[in-house]
């Protein structure tokens, strides 16, 4: 991450049928790898091939939350419902997140950033990763989310290799959550911003390819923040 930039505007478009587009490929991509890999795949830990998986699908499942997020928007489609309906399954996919719960703390993000009435800011006391992401966690994740989780991990295990579901299901789960963190709020909002930096944001370097597999190109955060009415497959303009 380095320091802000005024980030050059970029006009609104209609959406038309391309976001819709876009999570439907996130979705048949997370659905059918995971289906493969859960029904046919049969991993042999001692080569490469399954940890690649692992490290693919964990980036399948960041892309189910960034849909979410830009169904938060609004950026998803043009109709409301639709575009609700689209926020509700991917979060839902997405570790048993709920919409509803998530979408006012975001706006609440977005609105009060970097201060103590932003949901996903540190308190001052836990800056550091480790605790500033345990309290993230423990300000997102419901004892709901939890019961469910493991209430499906028992019934996928009865059918599926215990192995596979731990491997492909869970531990991706967990990645992503981690890596949502880190590259989309850690790095852009830790430490001291500029006065003038009204989104007390940071941004990546412009470089597309790693600002895609790193986070969908949430890494180019402060041109987020400035411009929210952009999907994530158009956020690489403001660049």
């Amino acid at each position: 991450m380095h320091s802000f930039t005024h980030s050059p505007r970029v006009k609104p478009a209609p959406l038309g049928y391309k976001g819709l587009g876009a999570a439907v490929l996130i979705l048949a991509a997370w659905g059918g790898l995971l289906t493969f890999l859960l029904a046919f795949y049969q991993p042999n830990w001692r080569q490469p091939w399954p940890y690649l998986l692992v490290l693919l699908q964990t980036h399948l499942y960041t892309g189910l939350f960034i849909t979410a997020h830009d169904a938060m928007h609004g950026v998803v489609s043009s109709n409301r419902r639709l575009n609700n309906a689209v926020g509700i399954l991917t979060a839902g996919l997405f570790a048993f997140n709920w919409f509803p719960r998530m979408l006012p703390k975001h706006h609440a993000h977005h609105r009060h950033v970097a201060t103590p009435d932003d949901p996903d800011f540190h308190d001052g006391q836990h800056q550091g990763f480790l605790p500033w992401f345990g309290r993230f966690a423990w300000n997102y994740v419901t004892v709901w989310q939890v019961l469910l989780m493991a209430a499906t991990y028992n019934v996928l295990k009865v059918f599926f290799p215990q192995s596979s579901v731990i491997a492909f299901w869970m531990v991706p789960a967990v990645l992503a959550t981690v890596q949502l963190f880190f590259f989309g709020t850690y790095l852009p909002h830790r430490g001291e911003h500029a006065p003038d930096n009204q989104h007390k944001s940071r941004s990546q370097l412009r470089r597309h390819v790693w600002a895609f597999v790193s986070c969908y190109f949430f890494g180019y955060h402060y041109e987020h923040h400035d411009q929210p009415y952009l999907p994530w497959w158009r956020l690489w303009q403001t660049k």
